[in-house]
């Protein structure tokens, strides 16, 4: 059958005539070759659908499952958001009661919404610097003994930053009450292949459905992800199903063939490209543990056994600039993009698809940053999570029309209609339904003075809409 990339070369070579979508027609005479419009088609003979895969897109799906090992794996085209929506959909039913971290994407709370469901939350422990650490298991069995009508759990690992919570505990805990274990693995495709971290991985943890974005870091194109599913604890006709409502019918087959070009690295170069990878992160560790003001998470993270030493994070919060300032620095001076950044820190994300150059060039621009910096005393802080106090479910808040927009300084005791967050990484500071307390005012007069761009569900802030 061969491979999907270069079926759809041989196709395009042999002059079919496209009496199909797409409406470009694969016609490079008139719109020329910058985009991949000639192996750029839709579910025509031969092949394969993605929605009933048998042929060419199941061999696809097939590797994913035997490089994972899960019991199957399906193609996300739509990014790893709708395998959350559809893996959270196909075990609840409408309104039951979710065990969910509070620091899960708003894709999460998006399932939650369209689902009426129940959320009770799991509060990740905070480190001295304010950045999320892991969920404790021992908060799963309390939180599951209190509710014995919990569906399911649902949390992030690895976080944004890297943190790695131990999800074989929480799974073992969340098994003995038959209750499934989803985790938004997003950020985690590439950690089975890493020394050191392949038994953190979540399906190697035993959790039900995985989440993985390949795009984030592994070499696959923007959007493209997998959706893993082991055990009897989730029906593999429930989450097709699902997929079939919220993964586009119409699905990219260049997408699908990056993915598979992704596997086929993995499978035939991953071991090598993985141990170069980690020689040059254990490389560029080292070269920064003596700055002075400006320091690395992964040198001073508490538990280095749960941690993805490939997002660096680098702390600001001993300098006299914030963790924006530093990404400006970077973007400005030297050419360097960062992922993304806050107050107290900026995130790069690293690949195997970098090279020892591409670290050399980090270090030598964090050094010579370093150098114009000024030690500034640490601030002690309070990053404690102090949960808004809930009025009304999230979906009755959305419905409830008898509302108000109002500037934000002005709505403490409110409750909020919209989602509040930054993004990224796209975690609600509060949920529609939630009431407006003095922590959250003071969390988004921070963000604002450190210029960092707080977002709302419509887009008018500073003004909120609230329940009248």
């Amino acid at each position: 059958m061969g491979n999907l990339l270069e079926k759809l070369e041989k196709y395009y070579n042999e002059d079919y005539l496209p009496m199909h979508m797409p409406g470009h027609k694969r016609n490079i005479e008139l719109l020329g070759e910058k985009l991949p419009y000639k192996i750029d088609i839709t579910e025509i003979d031969g092949f394969d659908d993605l929605h009933h895969a048998s042929g060419i897109i199941k061999n696809i799906e097939d590797k994913a499952r035997k490089i994972y090992g899960s019991k199957r794996s399906f193609i996300l085209v739509n990014g790893s958001t709708c395998g959350i929506l559809a893996g959270i959909r196909s075990v609840v039913n409408f309104g039951d009661k979710v065990l969910v971290a509070r620091n899960c994407h708003k894709s999460v709370y998006n399932a939650i919404e369209i689902n009426g469901l129940n959320p009770i939350y799991m509060l990740p422990q905070i480190g001295k610097d304010g950045i999320d650490r892991n969920i404790d298991s021992k908060q799963v069995e309390e939180k599951l003994k209190e509710n014995k009508d919990i569906k399911l759990v649902i949390l992030t690992s690895p976080t944004y930053e890297g943190v790695i919570s131990d999800i074989e505990a929480i799974v073992d805990i969340a098994h003995k009450y038959d209750v499934p274990v989803l985790v938004d693995e997003a950020h985690g495709a590439h950690l089975r292949f890493m020394k050191g971290l392949k038994d953190k991985e979540a399906l190697n943890s035993g959790a039900d459905i995985v989440i993985q974005s390949l795009h984030k870091t592994l070499p696959a194109l923007t959007g493209t992800a997998l959706l893993h599913i082991q055990g009897d604890l989730v029906k593999e006709q429930n989450v097709a199903r699902e997929l079939s409502i919220f993964e586009t019918s119409s699905p990219s087959y260049i997408l699908m063939s990056s993915i598979e070009e992704c596997l086929d690295i993995i499978e035939n170069r991953g071991k090598e490209l993985f141990e170069e990878y980690q020689n040059n992160l254990k490389y560029f560790y080292n070269e920064v543990k003596n700055l002075k003001n400006l320091k690395i998470l992964g040198n001073e993270i508490e538990n280095k056994d749960y941690y993805d030493f490939g997002k660096i994070v680098i702390k600001t919060n001993k300098t006299n600039i914030t963790g924006k300032e530093l990404s400006d620095i970077l973007r400005k001076e030297y050419k360097i993009e960062l992922e993304m950044s806050s107050i107290n820190y900026a995130l790069a994300m690293t690949s195997i698809c970098d090279n020892k150059e591409n670290f050399e060039r980090l270090i030598d621009a964090l050094k010579k940053i370093e150098g114009s910096l000024e030690e500034k005393k640490e601030i002690s802080n309070n990053y404690d999570i102090i949960l808004p106090k809930k009025e009304i479910s999230i979906l009755e808040a959305i419905k409830n029309n008898n509302s108000e927009f109002k500037d934000y300084n002005e709505l403490k005791g409110r409750i909020s209609k919209e989602y509040i967050w930054v993004y990224p990484p796209g975690i609600p500071l509060i949920t529609p339904g939630e009431v407006i307390n003095d922590d959250i005012i003071r969390k988004i007069e921070e963000f604002g003075k450190s210029g960092i761009e707080v977002r709302t569900t419509f887009d008018k802030f500073p003004k909120i809409e609230v329940i009248k």
